[in-house]
């Protein structure tokens, strides 16, 4: 048996298997302790004696990121660059904002510490630490009060002597310690130094609360193995993702775009851009399946700190179901990026008091109350109007005040769809809208329209596809490793990545992969033109070069095959598929959907209350037909369909629904 559970800052969502069918929980998330929620779900869903596997999304190192509520890190580097986790780089985030600080770095000065030692770039030691500066060292870190330690030394990425012998004088102090040539042995000091803080950060909260919820789960079911979903996409044990969390701060949304390809690519679609907007936030992702499926990026930014291990190329706005409404000191209308959560919750959850995009929606007469999460639990529509009457301030009426709130969420959530398509040098007209999210649904055909989008594919169980991602997803161990050599020297970069296989061959073997069990292995390499500072990933192979030209001139709109290119990093990918989970598929037979019709109801559509059908999705057939306006209901979503679009249901029991212009 295989669960799958992801912890969202309203509900967690679990996706299972029984009887070959995938089935979905949602439960209420708890904040204060995630494994609560986690825990209830495994013991609801588990009723047979066969031990589960546990996979898991989880938002504890994302949530202490955001919150800055990591442990208390002694950063060690090499003496004279202490500073630079807290210098960074000259980029500003808000180039024009006089009044935005910085946040202040999560190493206080006094955590710094620097070793006397020193690297070549070719990694020949100059000068090693002595016994006894890496003594007072040692003594230095146990009075500090520090919780977890990040080694990062100049260079160590190519040739890790001195930053082994710091590691082994500190281990004695027994505090869990982060070092760079294991985590991520690659040059820019600054970001492989942030990187290795992060891990250390995270460490203590994410390594006790998956060991805490192993143990929990195996007293509830004997023997139950938890498995945590990375950032890049793939599965991890919970071991590794204890010891390495910085590769689990976007666990979630990787599974919600896993998901998204996945159901894309059955239902026939290449190219899609996944739009999943949940309860605090909304993440967007653009995937093509001609250029190898989802990437990966190794310049994130997570709570200002920059994140270099890989992780999906998700953009994320503060914009969700949750996202709270309010009026600044001129009375202009904000939404967000303050979210209402699981506690209190909008208002028509019951207690929360302050008006949220899901209050605005409710109102608008597009969610239906009785028919939320399957008729579980009411909304209560009496209380939000009311509360929403009060809130509207000098506007009009609730309808103009809701309808405001509606449209400033979209308008964030479009600006993200933009980055990540027009500003890449995508054409998103080219693209399908793949929505999900418990809220995603609801906005998706508005938001296609507004970008020229053509067609939004709804999949099965939206509102926890990121669990079907995560149910789905491969097992993955992603290793790299700076090289510094000329992009035409295939010889050399082939003997780097076979070396690099290798290692990633024999670290599998020592977690318990049978020496015969089946992997693929995935090669890649980052190049860029001699003399420039950023570089491009493509995949190593006869045409590395032709494809690198090719990326160059979509990304920044020129190349320049008279220039040397330079490989930077090589890496490499294994990948150990998962049990295939086979997912239903009918005939289509031509319908109209008038089975599933339960009632009509009005919604407000541009500026006017239009009568529309309300459908239980459940009921619906694939070949059915029809057109908007009408509500689509279903356990973990709700489908907003606007005037002007039209409705199909697949083979597969998706909602492919083409968008016309209004």
């Amino acid at each position: 048996m295989r669960i799958a559970i992801d912890s969202g800052g309203t509900f967690t969502d679990c996706v299972y298997l029984a009887g070959g069918e995938v089935r979905v929980l949602k439960l209420f998330s708890t904040p204060a302790d995630p494994s609560r929620a986690v825990l209830d779900a495994v013991k609801q869903v588990t009723t047979s004696p066969v031990v589960p596997e546990v996979r898991h999304g989880t938002t504890v190192g994302t949530n202490a990121m955001l919150e800055r509520k990591g442990a208390r890190v002694a950063f060690v580097t090499t003496a004279g660059f202490e500073d630079t986790i807290a210098i960074g780089r000259q980029a500003r985030t808000s180039l024009y904002d006089w009044f935005r600080s910085p946040l202040p770095s999560v190493v206080p000065k006094e955590l710094r510490f620097g070793v006397d030692e020193r690297v070549t770039a070719e990694g020949l030691v100059l000068r090693a630490p002595s016994e006894d500066s890496l003594r007072q060292l040692a003594m230095a870190i146990q009075n500090s009060g520090a919780e977890a330690i990040a080694i990062s030394l100049l260079f160590s990425f190519a040739n890790p002597v001195n930053e082994t012998r710091v590691a082994e004088a500190l281990k004695p102090l027994g505090l869990p310690i982060s070092i760079s040539h294991r985590i991520l042995p690659e040059f820019r000091e600054y970001e492989r130094g942030s990187t290795i803080v992060t891990n250390a950060y995270l460490s203590p909260k994410v390594s006790t609360y998956l060991h805490r919820l192993e143990t929990e789960i195996d007293a509830a079911i004997s023997g139950g193995s938890v498995q945590v979903m990375q950032s890049s996409g793939g599965i991890i044990t919970a071991a590794i993702a204890a010891e390495e969390p910085v590769r689990t701060v976007l666990s979630g949304p990787a599974g919600g775009v896993m998901g998204a390809y996945r159901l894309a690519r059955l239902a026939g679609f290449d190219k899609i851009i996944a739009f999943d907007m949940g309860g605090t936030s909304t993440d967007v992702s653009l995937i093509d399946a001609a250029e190898g499926g989802p990437r990966t990026t190794s310049d994130a930014v997570i709570s200002e700190m920059p994140v270099s291990v890989p992780m999906l190329d998700i953009h994320t706005v503060g914009a969700g179901g949750g996202s709270i409404a309010r009026f600044d000191a001129g009375g202009a209308l904000h939404v967000g990026p303050e979210s209402a959560g699981a506690v209190p919750g909008p208002i028509c959850y019951g207690r929360g008091t302050l008006p949220t995009v899901t209050d605005a929606n409710l109102a608008l007469g597009r969610l239906d109350p009785d028919l939320f999460l399957g008729g579980k639990v009411r909304l209560d529509d009496t209380r939000a109007l009311q509360w929403m009457e009060e809130a509207r301030g000098g506007l009009a009426s609730v309808e103009q005040f809701t309808a405001g709130i509606v449209l400033l969420a979209e308008t964030a959530m479009e600006k993200a769809i933009r980055v990540i398509s027009i500003e890449r040098g995508y054409d998103p007209r080219e693209f399908t809208l793949v929505s999900f999210g418990g809220a995603g649904p609801l906005h998706a055909c508005s938001m296609a329209r507004s970008l020229q989008i053509p067609r939004v594919l709804v999949p099965r169980l939206p509102g926890a596809l990121s669990a079907l991602g995560i149910l789905l997803a491969d097992t993955v161990r992603d290793y790299s490793r700076t090289v510094m050599l000329p992009a035409a020297n295939e010889e050399m970069l082939t003997i780097q990545l076979q070396e690099l296989e290798a290692q990633a061959t024999e670290e599998l073997q020592r977690q318990g992969l049978p020496r015969e069990a089946e992997y693929s292995a995935e090669r890649s390499i980052d190049l860029r033109y001699v003399g420039q500072g950023y570089e491009l990933n493509v995949p190593y192979g006869a045409n590395h070069l032709a494809e690198f030209h090719s990326l160059h001139r979509k990304r920044y709109g020129y190349a320049s095959a008279e220039t040397p290119v330079q490989a930077v990093n090589v890496r490499v990918r294994v990948t150990i598929c998962a049990a295939p989970v086979d997912l239903p598929k009918s005939n289509m037979i031509p319908g109209n959907g008038s089975q599933a019709v339960l009632k009509t109801r009005p919604i407000y559509f541009n500026g006017t209350w239009r009568e529309s059908n309300v459908y239980q999705r459940e009921q619906l057939k694939p070949g059915d037909r029809f057109a908007g306006p009408a509500l689509i209901a279903e356990y973990s979503a709700t489908t907003v369909v606007p005037p002007g679009c039209i409705v199909e249901v697949d083979a597969f029991g998706n909602l492919v629904i083409e968008v016309y212009p209004a």
